[in-house]
């Protein structure tokens, strides 16, 4: 009764928290965004091309600006302030998608313009991820900071569900309605994180120099545990990522149209929302490496099944297996990341974090788009489900110490 009592406080904490709800609600818009546009895109661009390539180049357009922009992305973070620098990306944002609905609407938009649009988009994105990371702590106490953190997860979840529909939907009466309301999304998450009330956060001033910008990257590498999770995310995420032919799978094997698309979008947040809630339930306490590790080699096994999969249904299964099992890495990297890092260099490396999970998403897509333009789709995905299953094995004998690791507090 006891547990059940604290647990009803803290929700009603965070209810009663503005700052907090308007957080929460802006998290919420933009993840919608995020998957309408990766629906939109995506389709847009393999129905102009007709190329796994290009669906490849999207994903590297993405990828590009986290890459080159790490160092620079976490030094912003911390020394600015992040709920202007958050404001004034998804304004960007806005911008860049309202000139896809332009275009559109007008019908200049051709494959280079859409993949130029979008590295502008993911260059704004490459500054809010981090700066939104880093942010969050200081609108709640700590007592309640992974109530909130888990809040934010299942909402997440639940609009990573229902964002890639609304984007098939819509992109099916035509790509300048779901870029108009893509648009909307940003600018309106922007002007909720404007109404957010937070005293100014006094964090130390380091001089820029070369070991200031690195230092994200050099506290990593000083926590094996940290560097094992990210990468083993990373290169899982990377082999196996079978996201970015999805618009191929749905067109010419499964041979449904773009509300398929959405559906399949959808089929992991659906096995990633019921595993966050069976976590915010049975929360990890023990044997988290060996869990993670497990968690991997199963994202690996679904990714071969979906991989060989003609039947809608199966494939749909394997997507929700997949995502189930995804969570439960995400989980455990972000808790070790969080735990684990002062707030005066959360920002750097928040930024390195970004970049692992940009690497493994967005330069997934365009690994997945070139290996099945040489391979063929279903080759590409199998030998990148056996890929995950080999990294695995492999990361159990060079980090030993995530392997070995019980709590994810150090």
């Amino acid at each position: 009764m006891l547990k059940a009592h604290n647990k009803n406080a803290q929700v009603s904490s965070l209810i009663h928290c503005k700052s907090y709800v308007h957080f929460w609600f802006s998290r919420v818009l933009t993840t919608l965004a995020y998957q309408m546009l990766a629906v939109a895109v995506g389709w847009q661009v393999y129905e102009l091309t007709d190329s796994p390539f290009y669906l490849g180049l999207v994903g590297l357009a993405q990828f590009l600006p986290m890459f080159l922009l790490t160092l620079v992305v976490g030094h912003v973070a911390d020394r600015f302030n992040r709920q202007k620098v958050i404001c004034i990306c998804q304004i960007t944002e806005g911008v860049g998608v309202g000139l896809l609905a332009i275009g559109s609407y007008t019908g200049w938009l051709s494959k280079e313009s859409i993949i130029t649009i979008v590295f502008l988009i993911g260059a704004a994105r490459a500054f809010e991820g981090p700066t939104m990371q880093a942010f969050m702590p200081g609108l709640v106490s700590a007592k309640i900071f992974p109530q909130a953190l888990a809040t934010v997860s299942s909402a997440n979840q639940t609009a990573n569900i229902i964002g890639p529909a609304i984007g098939g939907l819509l992109y099916a009466a035509g790509p300048a309605y779901v870029y108009c309301a893509i648009s909307v999304l940003f600018l309106g998450a922007s002007f909720l994180i404007s109404r957010i009330k937070i005293e100014r956060e006094i964090r130390k001033v380091h001089a820029v120099n070369l070991r200031e910008l690195f230092a994200g990257i050099t506290f990593i590498r000083r926590k094996p545990t940290i560097l094992g999770a990210i990468s083993l995310d990373l290169f899982a995420v990377l082999l196996g990522g079978a996201t970015a032919l999805l618009p191929i799978y749905a067109k010419d094997v499964l041979f449904i149209g773009p509300e398929g698309v959405g559906i399949l979008r959808s089929a992991p947040a659906v096995g990633a929302l019921l595993m966050s809630g069976f976590l915010a339930h049975y929360p990890l306490k023990r044997k988290v490496g060996r869990t993670m590790f497990s968690a991997v080699f199963v994202f690996g096994l679904a990714t071969i099944v979906f991989a060989l999969s003609t039947s809608f249904a199966l494939s749909l299964a394997s997507l929700v297996v997949l995502g189930a099992a995804d969570v439960i890495s995400v989980v455990i990297r972000s808790s070790l990341v969080q735990l684990q890092t002062p707030d005066e260099m959360r920002g750097r490396v928040s930024a390195v974090n970004s970049m692992f999970i940009g690497t493994s998403n967005q330069l997934g897509e365009f690994e997945s788009g070139v290996t099945a333009a040489f391979f063929g789709t279903v080759p590409a995905l199998l030998i990148g489900g056996i890929g995950t299953v080999l990294v695995v094995i492999l990361w159990i004998k060079l980090f030993p110490e995530l392997a070995q690791a019980d709590r994810i507090a150090s």
